[in-house]
C-alpha cells in the first residue's frame, strides 16, 4: 500500500508531525505501507515563513510552497494522510483535490478550528482560514483526534472519528543514569509555547530562593528567551539537544492556562518528561488530568502555591521523585507509546 503524507513542514521540524506520524514509520514499513512524504515547506522556507522576515520574502515562500503542494497532489497513492492541514493558507483546496484521488485520513492534535497564529505572522492573521477545518474534516474518510476533547468536536463533522493520542517512542526516550543529587527542573517547548511557561517563572524564583545552587533550571525552545532573576537563558532546540536536556532532568514541568485552546492540548511535554523517568508536575487542564493520577504517577498543580509545594516536595524527597518517575514512565509505555499504538494506527490506515 502506498501512503501520501501531506503536512506543512519537512521531516523532523514539527512536533506534531514527528510524534504523531514520523515516529510510527517503522511500524508502517513493517506492515507494507510505503510512505511518500510531502511537506509544503522545506527547512529553509519554514524558518523564513515563521520567522521575522519581510512580507515579500514570506510571499515568495508561500508561492514555492504552493507549487510544491500542487506537485505532490499529482502523486499516486492508495491513502492520503493529512496532518492538521494540507496547506497553511487559504481554503481546503488541497484537501478537496486529495479526497478526489484517494481516501483521506485527517489527523490533528490541537483545537485547530480556533484562530491562532504565531507572533511573527500576527499581521497576516487574516490569511489563516480556520473555517476550512470543519470542511476538511467532512471531506475525510477517517479522522484521528489526539484526545477526547478534540474527538468530540470532530464528531460534529464526521461519523468516522478515532482517538489516537500523541505518543512517545519509549525506545528513544528512556531514562539515563545521572547524579540524583543534582536537581534539574526542565521545560522543553518552542517560542510559541513559552507563553505557557512564563506565569510559572515567579514560582521558580521562589524555589530558587529557597534551594539556591542545589537546583538547576533549564528551558529549551527559544534561544532569545532570557529571565534575569533566574539568570536563565533559553536553549536552542535540536533533537539531540532535547534528549541531552531530558537526560539531566529529575523534574519536568508542564504549566498551562485553562482556556479553549489549551483544553485541546495532548500533554506532549508531560508525556516526554514522564517517558524519561522524570517526576512530572502538570496543570490539571484538559487531557493532563487523564494522563496524571495525582500522587501516583505525577503531580497536578492548580495554582502558584501548589506548584511551589509540589516542586519543594520533589526536591526534598528523592524517593518520591524516583517513585513518581518510574510510575510515569510505566504509564507512557502502557498507554501512550508508539509500541502500544503502532498496530492500531496501521489498522486504521488500512482502508
Amino acid at each position: 500500500m502506498r501512503l501520501l503524507f501531506l503536512g506543512v513542514h519537512g521531516r523532523g521540524r514539527s512536533p506534531s508531525q514527528r510524534y504523531r506520524f514520523e515516529a510510527f514509520e517503522p511500524h508502517l514499513s513493517a506492515a507494507g505501507i510505503d510512505v511518500d512524504y510531502a511537506g509544503a515547506l522545506d527547512d529553509a522556507d519554514g524558518r523564513d515563513f515563521y520567522g521575522a522576515t519581510s512580507a515579500i520574502k514570506k510571499a515568495s515562500v508561500a508561492l514555492r510552497a504552493l507549487a510544491r503542494r500542487a506537485r505532490s497532489l499529482t502523486h499516486q497513492a492508495d491513502v492520503i494522510f493529512v496532518q492538521r492541514e494540507a496547506f497553511f493558507l487559504g481554503n481546503e483546496w488541497a484537501e478537496y483535490v486529495a479526497h478526489l484521488k484517494a481516501p483521506v485520513v485527517f489527523d490533528f492534535d490541537d483545537a485547530i478550528w480556533l484562530h491562532a497564529v504565531s507572533a511573527a505572522n500576527a499581521r497576516f492573521a487574516w490569511l489563516k482560514n480556520v473555517e476550512k477545518i470543519p470542511r476538511a474534516v467532512r471531506l475525510s474518510h477517517t479522522v484521528l483526534a489526539g484526545n477526547e476533547y478534540l474527538a468530540n468536536w470532530a464528531r460534529r463533522h464526521s461519523n468516522n472519528v478515532h482517538l489516537v493520542p500523541t505518543c512517545v517512542d519509549t525506545n528513544v526516550f528512556r531514562p539515563a543514569p545521572h547524579d540524583a543529587r543534582a536537581i534539574t527542573i526542565g521545560w522543553s517547548g518552542s517560542a510559541s509555547t513559552l507563553a505557557h511557561l512564563k506565569p510559572l517563572l515567579p514560582v521558580l524564583e521562589r524555589v530558587k530562593q529557597k534551594y539556591g545552587e542545589r537546583i538547576n533550571i533549564r528551558v529549551m525552545g527559544d534561544p532569545k528567551f532570557e529571565h534575569a532573576p533566574l539568570k536563565l537563558r533559553g536553549e536552542m532546540w535540536t533533537p539531540e539537544a532535547e534528549l541531552q536536556l531530558l537526560r539531566t532532568m529529575n523534574i519536568g514541568v508542564m504549566p498551562l492556562p485553562d482556556d479553549e485552546w489549551t483544553r485541546g492540548k495532548c500533554g506532549l511535554k508531560g508525556l516526554v518528561s514522564m517517558s524519561m523517568g522524570a517526576a512530572t508536575v502538570m496543570s490539571p487542564v484538559g487531557v493532563n488530568t487523564e494522563i496524571v493520577k495525582h500522587g501516583e504517577n505525577g503531580l497536578l498543580a492548580r495554582n502558584d502555591d501548589e506548584w511551589f509545594e509540589h516542586l519543594s516536595a520533589l526536591i526534598d524527597d528523592a524517593e518520591l521523585r524516583s517513585r513518581l518517575g518510574r510510575a510515569g514512565r510505566e504509564t507512557v509505555q502502557q498507554r501512550y507509546s508508539v509500541e502500544h499504538w503502532g498496530p492500531r494506527l496501521v489498522k486504521l490506515l488500512s482502508i
